[in-house]
C-alpha cells in the first residue's frame, strides 16, 4: 500500500463519488445529427476530446432516455472500462453527450473531491495495474464497475488537492512544451529523410559521381544486353523443344511468339539523368511467371485449416515491422504442398496490399517455409538489373509510396486496385554501379539523422517516465513538500546568515 501524510485518508472510488457506472449495453438508433454519441476512441488523458475519431449521433428523445441511468455532466471522469484500460478523462466541456458500454463514468462528490484531483488519479501507474490485473478475460479485456467502486484514493484535504493539481499541471505544462518540441524536430528529421530519398531516386545526389565516372554502363545499354541475352535463351530453349520432339523444320511453328519488352513512353515522366531509364516491372522481375504473385484468395486459406505448427503462413505484419519472423499461423504439409505456387524463398520480397499499404521486407536466407497469405504480394527482382539495396530505397521512396496509394481502393481498409495496376508502375532505374553509390550516399546522410531520431524517441520515453514519476510523486505527499522545501530555502540561508 502507499505511503501517504498521516493528515491524509486512504479511501475507495465509492466513497469519494455519487455515482460510478457505465454508457449504455444497447446501441442505439443512430441519427446523422443531434446529441452526439461517444465511445473510448474520443477520449485520450490530458487531451481535448477528439470528436473527428468517433462521430455518431443520436435522438434527444433517446438521448434522455439514456440519461435516466446515466448522465455525462462537466468535472465528471469518463475512463474506459472494455479494451485499452488504465487511463481517464475529465469532461472539461457543456456540450451533452451520451456514451457507450466502453465507458465508464466517475461523478466526484466535490465537497470532497477536486475533480481535476480525481482525474489524474486515474492516471495513475497504480490505477493502470489495477484496471489490468481487475480485469476479465484474455483479448480483450473488460474491467467490472464492482472493481472499479473499489480501487483505493489517498485523500488530501480538499485546499491540498488544489494545490497538487496546480503543482502537477505547472509541471505537466513545461513537460508538454518539451514534448511538442521533440515531435516537432522528429517530423523535421522525417522530412528530412524523405527528402534524401526523394533526391536519390531522381539522381540528384549522385550528380558529381557521373561526372567523375563517365565510363559506367548506362542503364540503357544495361538492358539491351540484358534484353539480348533473355531473346537467346528462349531461342534457344524454344529450339531444344522442337529438336527434342524431332522436328527441326518447323522450329518456328507451334512455340509462340517472344514477347518483347515494354517500352515506356516517357514523354510525360519527369526527366531523369541521360544515364538513367524509366522501365516496368517486367524489366526487373525475374522472368518466371511467379516473380510477382499476390497469395490466395477465397477458401484457399480459411481459419479452420490452420494448425498449431507446420509451415508458417507469412502475414502483413511481416512487411507492416519489416521482420519476417513474425509467425501466427501454420498449414499442414499437405495444404503446403497444394499451396506450393505461393511458397517463399530466401531473397523474396514481401509486399503489404492490404490495410497498411506498401511496406515491404526482405526473406532472409534463414527462413522457415511457408506460403503468403492474401494481403502480401511476392516480388522477385533481376539482381543483374536492380540491387536488393536499391530496390528497397526506392520502393520505401516517396515517389513509390505516393505511387501505391494513387492504386488503391477502399476507405476502411485500404487494398491495391490489383496487381496489375502496382506493375504498371514506372521505375527509375539508374545504371549498376551509380546504384551502389546512391546507397552510399543515402546511408552515409540518413546516419545522423537516424541517430538524432533515436535520441529524440528516448527522449520522448524519458519524458513520459517523468510524468508518472511526478503522479507518483504528487499522491504520496512528496510534491508538495518537495516544493515547500525549495520555498522556505532561501528564508533558512538568510536566518544562518544572520
Amino acid at each position: 500500500m502507499m505511503n501517504i501524510p498521516s493528515h491524509w485518508k486512504m479511501l475507495k472510488l465509492e466513497d469519494v463519488c455519487s455515482k460510478i457506472t457505465d454508457g449504455t449495453h444497447k446501441t442505439p438508433r443512430y441519427q446523422e445529427a443531434g446529441v452526439r454519441f461517444i465511445s473510448i476512441k474520443n477520449i485520450r488523458p490530458y487531451q481535448p476530446v477528439n470528436w473527428d475519431s468517433y462521430v455518431k449521433y443520436i435522438t434527444k428523445e433517446e438521448h434522455a432516455e439514456l440519461t435516466r441511468r446515466c448522465k455525462p455532466e462537466y468535472d465528471d471522469i469518463l475512463f474506459p472500462r472494455i479494451g485499452t484500460l488504465g487511463f481517464a478523462k475529465r469532461i472539461d466541456f457543456k456540450e451533452e453527450v451520451s456514451i457507450f458500454v466502453g465507458l465508464g463514468l466517475l461523478k466526484p462528490i466535490k465537497e470532497v473531491m477536486y475533480p481535476k484531483y480525481l482525474e489524474y488519479w486515474m492516471n495513475h501507474p497504480l490505477i493502470n495495474k489495477l484496471s489490468r490485473d481487475k480485469a476479465n478475460g484474455s483479448g480483450r479485456l473488460t474491467l467490472p464497475l464492482e472493481e472499479t467502486r473499489l480501487f483505493p484514493i489517498p485523500v488530501a484535504p480538499l485546499q491540498e488537492q488544489k494545490r497538487i493539481v496546480e503543482e502537477i499541471e505547472k509541471q505537466f505544462s513545461r513537460l508538454d512544451e518539451a514534448v511538442v518540441n521533440l515531435k516537432r524536430v522528429k517530423a523535421n528529421l522525417k522530412r528530412y529523410k524523405a527528402a534524401v530519398l526523394k533526391a536519390a531516386v531522381e539522381g540528384k545526389l549522385t550528380k558529381e559521381w557521373r561526372k567523375a565516372h563517365p565510363d559506367s554502363e548506362p542503364a540503357t545499354e544495361l538492358l539491351n544486353r540484358i534484353f539480348a541475352e533473355r531473346r537467346k535463351k528462349w531461342e534457344e530453349a524454344a529450339l531444344a523443344k522442337v529438336q527434342a520432339k524431332d522436328k527441326v523444320q518447323k522450329a518456328s511453328k507451334g512455340q509462340g511468339k517472344y514477347s518483347e519488352p515494354v517500352r515506356l513512353d516517357t514523354s510525360e515522366f519527369p526527366e531523369l539523368p541521360q544515364e538513367w531509364a524509366w522501365v516496368t516491372w517486367n524489366t526487373i522481375l525475374l522472368s518466371d511467371k511467379s516473380a510477382f504473385k499476390r497469395g490466395p484468395f477465397g477458401s484457399a486459406l480459411k481459419k479452420s485449416i490452420f494448425v498449431k505448427s507446420g509451415y508458417k503462413v507469412y502475414e502483413q505484419y511481416c512487411p507492416i515491422n519489416d521482420d519476417c519472423s513474425f509467425a501466427r499461423y501454420f498449414i499442414t504439409k499437405e495444404k503446403f504442398k497444394e499451396l506450393e505456387g505461393f511458397a517463399v524463398q530466401a531473397g523474396d520480397y514481401l509486399i503489404s496490399c492490404s490495410g497498411t499499404m506498401g511496406r515491404i521486407t526482405q526473406v532472409p536466407d534463414e527462413f522457415d517455409e511457408g506460403i503468403i497469405n492474401q494481403a502480401l504480394l511476392r516480388v522477385r527482382i533481376n539482381k543483374n538489373i536492380v540491387t536488393d539495396s536499391y530496390f528497397k530505397l526506392l520502393f520505401r521512396s516517396p515517389y513509390f509510396q505516393r505511387q501505391i496509394l494513387d492504386n488503391t481502393t477502399g476507405s476502411a481498409i485500404q487494398n491495391v486496385k490489383g496487381v496489375a495496376a502496382l506493375k504498371a508502375i514506372p521505375l527509375p532505374l539508374p545504371p549498376l554501379k551509380e546504384q551502389i553509390e546512391i546507397v552510399s550516399v543515402v546511408e552515409e546522410q540518413l546516419s545522423v539523422a537516424i541517430k538524432f531520431e533515436r535520441q529524440v524517441d528516448d527522449n520522448l520515453k524519458r519524458a513520459e517516465r517523468f510524468r508518472q514519476a511526478l503522479l507518483r510523486s504528487a499522491f504520496t505527499g512528496q510534491l508538495l513538500a518537495e516544493i515547500s522545501a525549495i520555498e522556505h530555502k532561501p528564508r533558512e540561508i538568510a536566518e544562518g546568515v544572520a
